[in-house]
Formats: C-alpha cells, sequence, structure tokens
C-alpha cells in the first residue's frame, strides 16, 4: 500500500505544476482569462503560436511520464511485454498517472483551476504501455497527414490507444487505460457546463 501512497503524492505534485500558467505569465496573460480558458496546448497555441506553446507540449507529457515512473520505480520496476508495466507495477503506475492527471485538472499550485489532461495521460500511457504508445505516435503522424488536421490525427490516435494496448496487455489494463480516459471525458463535460451556465 505505500507503493500506491507514494505514488499518488508524487503524481498529484507534478501533475499540479501549471506549466501553461507559468509560461502564459511570461507572455503577460493567463490562459485561464482568454480563449477557450484551458490552459493547455491548445489553448496557448491559439494565443501564441506552436513554437511558443511547446513547452506547454512538453511540460504536460512530462508531468503524465514521470508520474507513471514514479509509481514504476517504487513498486520494483516489474514490466513485462516490450517495456509495459506488470505485475506489482501495474497498480502503482496507473494511481500514479491518475494522480497526475488529477493534479493537472485541480492542481494545487493553480487554484484547482486546470487542464483537461489529455497531455498528462498521453505521458503517462508511455510508461503504462511503451509499444502502443508508439504505434499511437505512429498513428498520429499518419492520421494528421491523411486528414491533413493535427487536432484530427490527435483524435484518432488518442482514442486508439486501449484498442492497441489490447495487444500488449492483459485486458484488466485495458480497462484501467478506459477509467483513466474518463477523468478526460469529467474535465470536458465540466467545461461544457461551465461554458453553459457562462
Amino acid at each position: 500500500m505505500i507503493p500506491v501512497l507514494v505514488a499518488v503524492i508524487g503524481g498529484y505534485l507534478l501533475g499540479s505544476v501549471p506549466v501553461a500558467v507559468l509560461v502564459a505569465r511570461g507572455h503577460g496573460f493567463d490562459p485561464r482569462d482568454v480563449g477557450d480558458r484551458n490552459p493547455g496546448f491548445w489553448n496557448m497555441m491559439e494565443q501564441l503560436g506552436w513554437k511558443a506553446a511547446v513547452p506547454v507540449f512538453a511540460g504536460d507529457m512530462l508531468k503524465g511520464t514521470l508520474a507513471g515512473l514514479v509509481g514504476l520505480l517504487v513498486s520494483g520496476a516489474e514490466t513485462g511485454t516490450l517495456g509495459s508495466a506488470a505485475g506489482a507495477s501495474v497498480l502503482p503506475v496507473y494511481a500514479a498517472v491518475a494522480a497526475a492527471m488529477i493534479g493537472h485538472a485541480w492542481p494545487l499550485f493553480a487554484g484547482r483551476r486546470g487542464g483537461r489532461s489529455i497531455l498528462a495521460f498521453a505521458g503517462g500511457f508511455a510508461v503504462i504501455c511503451p509499444p502502443a504508445f508508439a504505434l499511437g505516435v505512429a498513428l498520429l503522424v499518419v492520421g494528421a497527414l491523411a486528414l491533413r488536421s493535427f487536432a484530427r490525427g490527435t483524435r484518432l490516435a488518442v482514442f486508439s490507444l486501449p484498442a492497441l494496448q489490447l495487444l500488449f496487455t492483459p485486458v484488466e489494463q485495458v480497462a484501467g487505460t478506459g477509467a483513466l480516459m474518463c477523468l478526460i471525458g469529467l474535465r470536458f463535460g465540466q467545461a461544457a457546463l461551465a461554458g453553459r451556465r457562462a
């Protein structure tokens, strides 16, 4: 139980680092007050252009990856097929990534006003199942080129990750990935509800 607790605390603290807010402050604004009010990569890209938003993309993904690695390390780094989390490491890794996503969505260091956790999820998934993540990146590139849209390619890749994961891990772990994706759905639902109230 201690590895899970350490993973959750570490994941939440990592997820709470408000990368987009910090980058935006350097440009004189708060991303939670402009555009779609989401402190994440897409809003930052719309406000500043993709080059200036790259640190947000990298930072938000890194939060999930580091959280997953914390979960892996505190549980003995047990891995299976091509580095996928396995055995005693599965629960701590998933718990750490979930905590990072929660930290990103409701950050301790930014007044609980966070983003939608997509990149934190993607970064964590790179630890959960590296081969499926690699296939997802390939699908993103192919999809973006075929559909002529990075956004559509990203959606295609993200929603394909559970199916790709089935090639490498037991179905129970794929269900865990689905649960993580439900956190993203929750955040989109909250954003839609807030928009209607506004």
